[in-house]
């Protein structure tokens, strides 16, 4: 599940920002060095094989030290992370548009098949013969059942929850399942799934109360730390876009951690509901605010329950 925008960075030759899968994110305010590490990243896109961090270096002027918290800043990615993401991305497109097995690793630089298969789960989430084919006898099962925030979605592999999607209706959620696993074996659950089924509602019902089940996340590296993130942020509290940029060593990738909170196909167990403006508002919430405002609420209130206001002490002055 990778359609959020890994990273970003300012490009000179027109007023957009460019993330490592190739999209655009709208334009934000020019690192000092943008133009320098455009022209990186371009020279990495056109190389054969993966520059390493001294050609990278040599070519910027800069230390290899230098070089990597510039890059850092203005894509919010290492170099090897945002090389690795590119050719992850490249892999894609070529599988996507039909191109063998062989002729994508050719393609996307890979020096050995070898390399090129042990990247290729954890770029792509599923050997990529089965990628190319759209995920064939990936058994995923789902059920959709009620909640107070309407219908909700429940989708797991052998792995773990791999979607958790929140809606008016259950229709759209079985599309939107459908859309990212075209060729999988969606199978309805059974009675032990039933029972994972009612854990989640029950999270979702009170998230304050955790959810003991194993996660299938996938995405990019970059979506990957921002849902980390997310997941530190406890119940009762709310963080900016700003501050989540910050705690993955991003500072400038704020529009980026966005994209990234767009594309988490878990509600609630990565709780990007949790995310707010800089100044507290409510911003947009992929399965609406309204659903977002009563999220909040409810774990507001389970906070207070929790921890007693302090001015209700009478040592409180």
């Amino acid at each position: 599940m990778d359609a959020a925008l890994p990273s970003r960075m300012h490009d000179t030759d027109g007023p957009r920002a460019i993330a490592a899968d190739g999209s655009s994110l709208p334009a934000a305010p020019a690192h000092p060095h943008a133009a320098l590490v455009a022209d990186l990243c371009r020279h990495i896109d056109a190389a054969e094989t993966p520059p390493t961090l001294a050609e990278l270096s040599a070519r910027a002027g800069l230390s290899a030290w230098h070089l990597q918290r510039v890059f850092k800043a203005v894509t919010g990615l290492s170099p090897k992370a945002w090389t690795a993401a590119r050719r992850a991305a490249r892999v894609r497109d070529e599988l996507a548009g039909g191109a063998s097995v062989t002729e994508a690793f050719h393609a996307a630089g890979y020096g050995s098949s070898g390399r090129f298969y042990e990247a290729a789960d954890a770029a792509l989430g599923m050997a990529p013969g089965r990628y190319r084919a759209g995920a064939p006898r990936t058994r995923i099962r789902f059920a959709v059942a009620e909640s107070s925030l309407g219908a909700v979605l429940v989708a797991a592999t052998d792995l773990g929850i791999c979607a958790i999607l929140l809606g008016d209706d259950p229709a759209p959620l079985v599309a939107d399942l459908q859309r990212r696993f075209p060729a999988a074996d969606l199978v309805g659950g059974d009675d032990d799934f039933e029972r994972t089924v009612a854990t989640v509602i029950g999270f979702v019902e009170a998230p304050r109360l955790g959810l003991d089940l194993p996660l299938d996340l996938r995405g990019t590296a970059f979506q990957l730390r921002v849902w980390q993130a997310l997941r530190a942020v406890p119940p009762g509290r709310t963080a900016s876009y700003t501050e989540i940029a910050a705690a993955i060593g991003a500072p400038r990738a704020v529009r980026a951690v966005a994209g990234a909170c767009a594309a988490n196909p878990v509600a609630v167990a990565v709780p990007c509901h949790r995310i707010v403006r800089g100044d507290g508002g409510l911003s947009g919430y992929r399965w609406g605010v309204e659903r977002k405002r009563a999220l909040l609420d409810r774990e507001a209130a389970g906070r207070l329950r929790d921890c007693p206001a302090s001015h209700d002490s009478p040592d409180h002055k």
